[in-house]
């Protein structure tokens, strides 16, 4: 390699070295609510008879529940439009999100009208010219009970700015004052002036505050308010009784304005601060014991190779960190599963060159490697970078399709699985190469060459070698087995059902803490008499002291109902985490859950069938849907929910299947190349004895990974790791008892491609040889 080439890779690697740290070291992390707690609400708008709930006027209403928003006084407020009609609200720190979804979700048609006078009753129908007549808040017991009111005189539009006041000096508490524009300054002293006029006691002296319908205020005007000229200074004051909470509200939705479209609450998702904590020293703690147990099993393995790739291990951490805090991704609890698991992806590619280097060190013999240790390494990456782009890009394929159809969290879980691909691959190709080159060029490893870790097999290969397994011999028993396995798992679905979780179905999922363990039975036995007889109640977390609660849709008094059963059954609890799914957004991730699974199958059978035979990316796809199936089945049988987090680890479980499949089918079609005349199925048992140290090595640092994950981390990542675990299991044996037996029927029945004909030679004299 020419030393200018090296020189450039040392500074690339620098320079990206360097901006890691600084962005590590300067930028704060944006962490998702379900790390950093507080609530979340997806509202949906609607159409009117007069308007269209199109992407102008979900727009218009964002910025009108922007300025709500803000009167609610909570930190770091996050708004977005999703899709035409749909706005992402997300509150941090608010754990009680009834008082939200009220503010931020009403219609707010504030209108000011002028009193006409008293009813015992309201009409049947509200009148064509605006009249109303609505009940009166200040009415006497005995009373006429409704005021009749004329057509609005004023609308929410002419206030300029409503705040929640403390009014100490007339002893009234908590007030709404309202500032009025210019034009609906004269207005309101034009309707005061109107009113005062009347004599005193007569309702006609009274102006009425309306907003939604509901009179919130009729105050009637004192003694000091001229006939004819009103109250000037476009200003005035709703008083009421307010508590401090209502008038901050009542503020928020005068100062917001009247939305321009109805909005209705699809999504509502409560985490408290507690649960994000332990997410976050769960997961961090889990990364770290992960990394290290890798990093030990990697040097035992390779030794300095393995110490070099640990490094670069690390390295790989701080970029792919770097990268997420950079771009601004929100970091949340599926995200940061994706950004340990991607650990496992970062070996997979050090892993595959470093056995490469081992066949290349075999091969070129010991005198000429003493020479130049670094030649059979550059060999090996120069060989295995096909593997390594084809492997990334299958699991870059599942990412993409989980930040294309998935929602909330789990989109966070594809960004960072697909950056820590990225940084895998940079850490792999670059740094690890780098540091090797500079350490396999000194002196003391070059008289030393076992130390580099290349100079032996290994065990398992020297056993394969030494032993050559004969599995495609045996392909019939193989694929019994795979079906035999496929029936039990489709016996699962069918006879214990996929328990699919409220985000598929519509519903609620809230899950108590308790301060000591409870009964499960008790509790189950008191959300029944709640009313709630089909409720799925569990107990779950250290010592059973966490209850998760799981019903159909319910609103917020039903809601009620339940703490107060858990609350019976187990003493006084907290809310960790509350999710309200709406039935039509539950069925609608369902389409996108299956539409996902689909369109990845269909991707990865594209991918494949560019790369490599049709032949090939067949077997490879029919072993990864049985992977998926498998996996499926499982959580079946031990009636597990099925939730968008587990739709993440599936989607995960394609790409490490294809992964290990594109392995050992690369070395399949190269040794193909070489010409050997061997049959297929004796080919396809050496690309399995030369490949299988490969797979066994990266699937033991996935599981150090995923092992620390399902032991360190709660039930949303313990469910998560578990099925990864199951997958990365299948797919390494899926691999070797489907995929490649699958491969070898399908092109020995396959007729191969015609060989080109050559044109004969001729003669000197013109005659064809």
């Amino acid at each position: 390699m020419p030393s200018s080439a090296v020189l450039r890779r040392a500074l690339l690697a620098l320079a990206v070295v360097a901006l890691a740290l600084w962005t590590a070291l300067t930028t704060q992390p944006r962490l998702g609510l379900d790390l950093r707690g507080g609530t979340r609400i997806v509202l949906e708008t609607r159409d009117t008879p007069e308007l269209r709930a199109d992407a102008e006027a979900t727009d218009r209403a964002l910025e009108v529940l922007r300025k709500r928003v803000d009167g609610l006084g909570v930190a770091e407020p996050s708004l977005a439009r999703s899709g035409e009609n749909r706005i992402v609200v997300e509150l941090p720190g608010l754990r009680d999100p009834r008082e939200a979804a009220e503010v931020i979700g009403r219609t707010a048609q504030l209108t000011i009208h002028a009193v006409t006078g008293a009813a015992a009753a309201a009409p049947d129908a509200p009148a064509a010219d605006g009249t109303r007549t609505l009940p009166d808040p200040d009415a006497a017991p005995g009373s006429a009970g409704f005021l009749t009111l004329a057509a609005p005189a004023l609308t929410g539009d002419g206030v300029k700015s409503a705040d929640a006041v403390l009014d100490t000096t007339s002893g009234r508490g908590w007030t709404v004052d309202l500032a009025f524009r210019d034009g609906a300054a004269a207005d309101w002293a034009r309707l005061t002036g109107a009113a005062a006029c009347a004599p005193a006691g007569d309702h006609a002296r009274r102006v009425a505050i309306v907003l939604d319908d509901r009179i919130v205020s009729a105050p009637a005007m004192q003694t000091g308010v001229a006939c004819g000229s009103g109250i000037a200074g476009g200003a005035t004051q709703i008083t009421g009784g307010f508590s401090a909470e209502e008038a901050r509200d009542l503020a928020a939705l005068v100062e917001g304005g009247a939305l321009p479209v109805p909005v209705t609450t699809v999504e509502q998702s409560t985490v408290g601060p507690t649960l994000g904590a332990e997410a976050i020293r769960a997961s961090a703690l889990a990364a770290v014991i992960g990394l290290a147990c890798t990093g030990v099993f990697v040097i035992v393995v390779y030794r300095l190779l393995g110490l070099l790739a640990t490094i670069a291990l690390l390295l790989y951490g701080l970029i792919s960190y770097a990268a997420v805090v950079a771009l601004g991704a929100t970091l949340t609890l599926p995200g940061l599963a994706g950004f340990v698991l991607a650990v496992g992806i970062a070996v997979d590619a050090n892993v595959l060159v470093f056995e490469r280097a081992r066949e290349e060190y075999a091969a070129l013999g010991r005198t000429a490697v003493t020479r130049d240790p670094r030649r059979p390494l550059a060999v090996a990456f120069g060989k295995a970078w096909s593997a390594v782009a084809d492997s990334n890009v299958t699991t870059l394929l599942a990412a993409g399709l989980l930040f294309a159809f998935a929602t909330g969290p789990v989109k966070g879980f594809g960004v960072t699985l697909a950056i820590g691909v990225l940084a895998s691959m940079v850490t792999a190709m670059v740094i690890t190469r780098l540091l090797a080159d500079a350490a396999l060029a000194l002196p003391a490893v070059r008289r030393r060459p076992a130390l580099t870790g290349m100079a032996g097999l290994g065990r398992l290969r020297t056993r394969l070698n030494r032993r050559a397994p004969r599995l495609m011999a045996r392909r019939r028993r193989w694929f019994t087995v795979s079906a035999a396995l496929l029936l039990l798992a489709l016996a699962g679905i069918g006879v214990r059902g996929v328990q699919l979780g409220v985000e598929f179905t519509g519903g609620r999922d809230v899950q108590y803490t308790a301060a000591s363990p409870v009964d499960a039975d008790a509790a189950r036995a008191a959300v029944t008499a709640a009313g709630f007889p089909d409720a799925v109640v569990q107990t779950t977390g250290d010592g059973g002291r966490d209850v998760t609660v799981r019903v159909g849709e319910t609103g917020d008094a039903a809601h009620a109902r339940i703490t107060e059963a858990v609350t019976e059954a187990a003493g006084p609890v907290t809310v960790e985490r509350d999710d309200l799914i709406g039935p039509s957004l539950g069925g609608e991730l369902r389409t996108h859950a299956l539409l996902a699974l689909g369109l990845a199958v269909a991707a990865q059978l594209v991918y494949l069938s560019v790369r490599f035979r049709w032949t090939y990316a067949a077997a490879a796809v029919a072993a990864m849907v049985q992977d998926v199936l498998l996996v499926v089945g499982l959580f079946a049988w031990l009636g597990k929910p099925v939730d968008s987090v587990f739709l993440a680890a599936l989607l995960t479980v394609v790409g490490y299947s294809v992964n290990d499949s594109v392995v050992v089918l690369d070395r399949l079609r190269e040794l193909r190349r070489t010409g050997s005349r061997l049959p297929l199925a004796d080919l396809a048992d050496r690309a399995v004895a030369q490949t299988l140290p490969r797979t066994v090595n990266t699937g033991m640092g996935a599981l150090f990974v995923l092992a620390a994950l399902a032991v360190l981390g709660g039930d949303t990542l313990t469910d998560f790791s578990v099925s990864l675990l199951a997958g990365v299991v299948l797919g390494m044996a899926s691999t070797v008892f489907t995929a490649l037996p699958l491969t070898v029927t399908l092109e020995t029945r396959t007729p191969p491609p015609a060989a080109p004909v050559k044109p004969r030679a001729a003669n000197p004299t013109g005659a064809v040889v």
